[in-house]
């Protein structure tokens, strides 16, 4: 069996262990096989029942559970048909738990959102057949879950699967739209400016404390994480009450951002928090804005577990409260976003790329 069946196989296994189909301990390969089939036809269907254009766009999120999120989504894919009138518009998500959830109904009205490579199949069946594809990352640093786009593209170019045709593979064209921070100094530089734009305000006389997600060291692909330090310097540069933290980078915790306002001298007044993600999800409604305190001391990484940014930086005396909350996506901010959309165009007007060689950072 090729590769992607493989892959593709073993997510829906997971899927099927967290509840989004029935499974039973007896199921088999047989189950999977048709489970497989049925997700693969319920996007075949979408697509030829959507089909107006001979070129498409896919937008790849992370993806999220929070009915925020989904509205954010939703403006996002419209605005995309506004600004690309010649092609269609869809949206997949790549986190198996979030499509689960999202099917589940956890938290808003059950949705189904399936992972790329469906959707990537559904534009190459016969009777469809687009003739430019292109893939928009919607990930905000070029790092790990950036890397499973560019292979979902890769699989299906390579025709993993082994079920589409390989004359058409050979017509059509592919790109890839980069994520929001790719380059460090233009796409750096951009979207400070269209952060200082929106919270100049706020930060004339306060913190703005951006919570972007990061990855741990062993996860951090093309070391991406500096893009969170690139843009708190591009920020500083503009003023220096702002700050950019994460979740999940190592030594750039909440407990590092306070470290690095305190060595600039600010050690009291309101500190506004946004999260500096794609939606509104989980992190920014719990890590942030949620009112989780533990009180503890910060572990053996630095970082104070099960204290969100708000009661944090409240226990050290700053004014930081629900009032102080920006719970907002960047996609929800119109001048971030079309950051992302400048993207694709630069990937429509650019060549078919080499879409390994021409799309990692370097």
């Amino acid at each position: 069996m090729k590769k992607i069946k493989f892959l593709m196989m073993a997510a829906i296994a997971m899927v099927c262990s967290m509840g989004f189909v029935a499974c039973s301990d007896d199921d088999d390969d047989d189950n999977v096989k048709n489970n497989y089939v049925v997700y693969q036809n319920a996007v075949n269907q979408t697509v030829k029942s959507q089909k107006k254009n001979s070129k498409a766009i896919l937008l790849v999120a992370f993806g999220s559970t929070w009915q925020q999120a989904y509205d954010a989504f939703d403006t996002t894919v419209e605005a995309y048909k506004s600004a690309f009138p010649g092609y269609d518009v869809y949206l997949s998500f790549s986190s198996a738990i979030c499509i689960n959830r999202a099917a589940a109904g956890e938290n808003v009205a059950p949705r189904n959102f399936y992972a790329p490579p469906f959707w990537l199949t559904a534009f190459a069946q016969e009777g469809v057949r687009y003739s430019e594809i292109v893939v928009q990352s919607l990930q905000v640093i070029p790092g790990e879950e950036y890397t499973r786009v560019i292979n979902y593209i890769k699989d299906f170019a390579n025709n993993s699967n082994g079920d589409i045709d390989d004359n058409y593979l050979s017509k059509v064209t592919l790109k890839l739209g980069v994520p929001l921070l790719q380059d460090a100094e233009s796409d750096v530089n951009a979207v400070a400016s269209a952060l200082d734009a929106i919270y100049k305000t706020q930060a004339a006389n306060s913190v703005v404390a951006f919570m972007g997600h990061g990855n741990p060291d062993s996860y951090d692909t093309y070391k991406a994480n500096v893009r969170y330090t690139q843009l708190e310097e591009a920020l500083q540069k503009i003023n220096g009450n702002y700050f950019v933290g994460t979740v999940d980078m190592m030594n750039n915790f909440k407990t590092n951002v306070l470290a690095r306002m305190k060595a600039a001298g600010i050690n009291g007044g309101t500190v506004y928090c946004h999260p500096l993600m794609s939606i509104a999800g989980d992190h920014a409604h719990n890590d942030m804005a949620g009112d989780d305190n533990d009180n503890g001391e910060p572990n053996e990484e630095g970082e104070v577990e099960d204290t969100s940014w708000k009661c944090y930086f409240a226990a050290q005396g700053y004014t930081c409260n629900d009032d102080t909350q920006i719970v907002k996506g960047l996609l929800e901010l119109p001048s971030v976003r079309q950051i992302w959309m400048n993207h694709t165009k630069d990937a429509i007007n650019g060549e078919a790329l080499d879409f390994y060689h021409s799309k990692n950072p370097e």
